[in-house]
């Protein structure tokens, strides 16, 4: 099991930007197709973007595109989302998850196994 810890998160202003990151202490994340989701209140858990772990090939959700950047960084072994032009609507607890056994991402939960624990974010004046 990886066990995976989020941070990064906070409260922003409308068009403000953070970095949320996803770390592992005891397993390689080049070695894991990882995702991110998020969950606003009252509502259901939906994909934001992933990165492969066979070619670094991403993929994001339409709602995102264009102002969300997910990489990865292996000297420190973070997964990294940059999330730019924040919204109100953006706002959710932000997870990491990992899948140690496709090559190539999706956005569909079922597919990821391993879960971290959440970082809220929050944007509002």
């Amino acid at each position: 099991q990886v066990q995976l810890v989020e941070s990064g998160g906070g409260l922003v202003q409308p068009g403000g930007s953070l970095r949320l990151s996803c770390a592992a202490s005891d397993v390689s994340l080049n070695m894991y197709t990882i995702a991110w989701f998020r969950q606003a209140p009252g509502k259901e858990r939906e994909g934001v973007s992933c990165i492969s772990v066979v070619d670094d090939s991403t993929e994001y959700a339409d709602y995102v595109k264009g102002r969300f950047t997910i990489s990865r960084d292996n000297d420190k072994n973070t997964v990294s989302l940059r999330m730019n032009r924040l919204k109100p609507e953006d706002t959710a607890v932000y997870y990491c998850a990992a899948d140690g056994l496709r090559d190539i991402c999706s956005l569909y939960e079922y597919e990821y196994d391993d879960w971290g624990q959440g970082t809220q974010v929050t944007v509002s004046s």
